[in-house]
């Protein structure tokens, strides 16, 4: 009988608690039930400057906005600029000749099957505030401030 009471107690004190509002909350400032809006997308940058890669084989990022193109099995509207035979045409720069591999380094007639989708690895420049501080530094700017404090500059 005892058993039972105390079943029936550990089962009972969490739904009161949480019919009193004592729930803890996962996540936010709001209560749960609370419908928050999400923050507003950042704005594609769409100035077609190509940005500095951060570090090696980082893929390029995207300088323009890729907003409504279409890049499924049957289209990829990036081909239509950066695909090497249209490429020179309007003065985009050419997809890597890695993406014309196969994964045994094979070369290929067109786009490999596994570099076909570009967003998997491209993304498109925003005006987004960064959620943390950033202090990384490439290997160029860290080898030339310790060239400088050798010879004393």
């Amino acid at each position: 009988m005892k058993a039972w009471l105390l079943l029936a107690a550990a089962l009972l004190l969490p739904c009161l608690a949480l019919a009193a509002g004592e729930s803890p909350r996962l996540v936010g400032p709001s209560p749960m039930p609370a419908e928050v809006p999400a923050p507003p997308l950042p704005a594609d940058r769409a100035d077609d400057v190509r940005r500095t890669r951060n570090y090696p084989d980082q893929p390029p990022v995207i300088p323009h906005s890729i907003t409504d193109y279409q890049i499924d099995l049957n289209t990829n509207r990036c081909l239509t600029c950066h695909a090497r035979q249209y490429a020179e045409a309007v003065q985009a720069p050419m997809i890597s000749v890695t993406h014309y591999q196969d994964r045994d380094g094979q070369f290929l007639g067109g786009v490999s099957a596994r570099r076909y989708f570009c967003t998997q690895c491209h993304v498109p420049q925003t005006d987004a505030r960064p959620l943390v501080d950033n202090r990384f530094e490439d290997i160029d700017t860290i080898l030339e401030r310790l060239r400088r404090g050798r010879d004393g500059q």
